[in-house]
């Protein structure tokens, strides 16, 4: 009697299985125990079956044929050897497809990522969608990861061990078209627009009948599984078949990763070393590499971490808060300055419609050229067709007057940081919106309650604190007042996901959570300065610790000017120690015109095509007027890159102890991708796990005592310390 199969089911086309994947419990395929258990069931009746010639694999969820493994697999292994062994059974299932008597095509429609991607390369032939969402990838590395189901063997026979490398290295998607020309798939098939059915639901159907055509062409030896290698190709192949050549690759990934990496990140290395053993040592060396490396991997803090923040930003790609009242799809934009212009530029990408406002024909025309010029970027990486940008941008509207604005759905400002300027922006739009509409502040310091103080409306009123550059960073703050309304909330929030934002929502409070836990480190960066740490040892100390840019570096791109203003506002708010310092020196050097990259001249000096960046001997000459001894007890280089985390971590906590945070992952979320911490540490709650409260409780203690009640850790980091069983996740 056959058990009822609920995630693979299969049928004959005449002497061809079609294998369709499709998990009832899930939005997305992923490779979990009953859809591999069921598999292979599946596959062990068809090739039990003389008379099929042939097998497609498919899926039959739109915009997906297999997300990787299941993470939940990953974590539930409570030891290396037992990651390993999933490992190996999977590899060991994946090598029945690669030897298979018949041959299995992957018809590939939508992602195809990770473990799903080391299954279409263990099948004969691939098959792809030109669809621009089908892409694959092996984002194992992203996690902490290698892929461990045969990837580090495979994909270096099938697009050569640089472009495998690179893959795996990177973890970056590839698009269909790219997959081809890499040889990664065999062929493309054209994704068809809406008819009778649904475009997507057509797109799977011809993809379904061009593979099981394909298939039997196989079967009949009518089409090759391989095709004649051009004379390039062949070159290619004798030069990687020189061992001096695959050694002098091997060097060059591991310098790399080494350079980029500074040596706290496991996967990678671990990666090049699979990878190596493979092709040095045969193919059964290599497997068991792989497997052993996959469950050493898998027990790291590092991945760990980084598994928490995927699990995170999956939450916060989420609306907690219900379906808005009315469907937000016109926005209006106030303030066509580079965050501006970069809130047009997320949405009309999009989809949604954008009024862009400013006062002056030089600004919108500024900002306009700002949203052509990223979209004309895709368009140059083929990322997006002249059509498809020219049809985002008549999403987009510039002007100088308010018209229009009675349409919006939600009115977003990102003008001036001031306040008078704010609420005459807010009175002059709430004389012309509809009553529904929404006003939201892209403050980054100023309370939303002061703003809101000068509507008629405030539970209308919102924060939305975008970061800079608007299209590259992630995060989205969300900030509520006691005021703001649950469908405002709600509006924000779909708006924020609709822009493609990773969101945390946070109280109302000077500076919110990502700005007041950025003033601490930046507040003790410029204490370092004063005592003599140097801008170039300071960015790299930090960027050694794990940050992605040194906090001097960080302040040149954001602009002294503005994390001047930032300082005084958050020093007025809180008052911290050593605060008033940092501003004072952030204004001095700011008012010389050393405002950081966009004036040519920061801390740091910026000349135009080249990277290397010497220190502005004035801006030295500044500091110097600043300097104070340093105190030798806390003063050596793991003092200093302590000091600053640790400001920032129990700013954190506070933020969580206060109300501000909802919750510690939002937390770690807002810390990594809106203020650089470290992504090994997974954030600064999963940084205070992993290191113990306690330990980070003696450090700032040792500080306090040198420098008082800045480093007076908070209640809550106290409470933890007092209960090692107490933590955060």
């Amino acid at each position: 009697m056959r058990t009822t199969r609920t995630h693979v089911s299969y049928e004959l086309k005449d002497d061809v299985a079609v294998i369709r994947l499709n998990d009832p419990t899930a939005k997305v395929n992923t490779l979990t125990w009953q859809l591999q258990s069921e598999l292979m069931a599946v596959m062990e009746e068809i090739w039990a079956n003389g008379a099929v010639k042939g097998a497609v694999l498919i899926s039959s969820k739109p915009g997906n044929f297999l997300a990787g493994a299941d993470i939940k697999i990953i974590q539930s292994a409570n030891s290396s050897e037992e990651a390993t062994g999933f490992s190996r059974q999977v590899q060991k299932q994946l090598e029945k497809f690669e030897k298979s008597p018949i041959p299995i095509v992957a018809a590939i429609h939508g992602l195809c990522l990770g473990g799903g991607l080391e299954l279409a390369i263990a099948c004969q032939y691939r098959i792809a969608t030109k669809s621009k969402n089908t892409f694959l990838g092996t984002p194992e590395v992203k996690l902490g990861l290698l892929p461990g189901l045969g990837g580090t063997q495979r994909l270096p026979k099938l697009v050569g061990l640089p472009e495998a490398l690179d893959m795996m290295l990177t973890g970056r998607n590839i698009s269909a078209d790219r997959a081809k020309k890499m040889g990664l798939v065999h062929q493309l098939v054209d994704p068809l627009g809406p008819g009778t059915k649904p475009a997507e639901e057509r797109t799977i159907e011809y993809l379904e009948e061009v593979a099981v055509g394909v298939a039997k062409g196989i079967a009949n030896k009518q089409v090759p599984l391989t095709k004649e290698k051009s004379l390039m190709q062949k070159l290619q192949d004798t030069v990687m078949g020189l061992g001096q050549v695959r050694k002098m690759i091997y060097k060059t990934a591991s310098e790399k990763v080494q350079k980029q990496t500074k040596g706290l990140y496991p996967a990678p290395v671990k990666i090049i070393e699979s990878v190596k053993t493979g092709l040095e040592h045969g193919t059964k060396a290599g497997y068991l590499a792989e497997s052993e490396n996959f469950g050493k991997l898998t027990v790291t803090s590092e991945a760990n971490a980084l598994i928490g923040l995927y699990h995170g930003q999956v939450t916060c790609k989420k609306n907690h808060f219900g379906t808005p009242e009315k469907d937000v799809k016109r926005l209006a934009i106030l303030g066509a300055g580079l965050m501006g212009a970069g809130i047009a530029q997320v949405s009309v990408h999009k989809g949604l419609t954008a009024i862009l406002k400013d006062t002056t024909e030089e600004s919108i025309s500024r900002g306009h050229e700002q949203v052509y010029k990223s979209l004309n970027t895709k368009v140059k990486k083929r990322a997006l067709t002249s059509f498809e940008r020219d049809v985002t941008m008549s999403n987009l509207s510039v002007q100088l007057d308010y018209s229009g604005f009675q349409s919006a759905d939600i009115v977003i400002e990102a003008v001036s940081e001031d306040i008078n300027i704010k609420h005459k922006v807010l009175k002059e739009v709430e004389a012309i919106i509809s009553p529904h509409c929404i006003f939201a502040s892209n403050t980054s310091t100023l309370p939303i309650k002061d703003i809101a103080a000068a509507s008629k409306h405030p539970e209308k009123v919102i924060g939305m604190h975008y970061f800079s550059p608007v299209d590259k960073m992630p995060l989205l703050e969300i900030i509520t007042t006691d005021e703001t309304s649950k469908d405002t909330l709600a509006s924000a929030v779909s708006v924020g996901l609709k822009q493609g934002k990773v969101i945390i929502v946070v109280r109302d409070s000077p500076g919110f959570y990502a700005n007041r836990c950025i003033f601490q480190t930046m507040a003790e960066a410029i204490i370092l300065l004063q005592e003599g740490a140097g801008p170039k040892k300071l960015d790299s100390l930090m960027t050694s610790f794990g940050y992605p840019i040194g906090p001097v570096s960080l302040s040149d791109e954001v602009g002294l000017d503005i994390a001047a203003h930032v300082a005084e506002n958050l020093t007025k708010a809180f008052g911290v120690e050593g605060g008033h310092s940092a501003h004072t020196i952030l204004s001095d050097l700011s008012e010389r015109g050393f405002k950081g990259r966009k004036s040519g001249k920061g801390i740091y000096l910026y000349e135009d095509g080249t990277k290397d960046r010497s220190v502005n001997p004035e801006a030295e000459e500044i500091l110097k007027k600043y300097k104070v001894a340093a105190p030798p007890a806390v003063s050596s280089d793991s003092d200093r890159q302590y000091r600053v985390v640790s400001r920032f971590v129990n700013e954190a906590v506070l933020c969580l102890q206060e109300g501000i945070l909802r919750n510690p992952v939002e937390g770690d979320i807002g810390a990594v991708f809106g203020c650089g911490f470290p992504p090994f540490h997974g954030g600064p709650f999963r940084f205070v796990d992993s290191m113990g409260a306690e330990r980070l409780v003696s450090i700032m203690r040792r500080f306090e005592d040198v420098y008082g009640n800045r480093f007076t850790p908070c209640q809550l980091l106290l409470d933890h310390a007092q209960d090692p069983s107490k933590k955060f996740h």
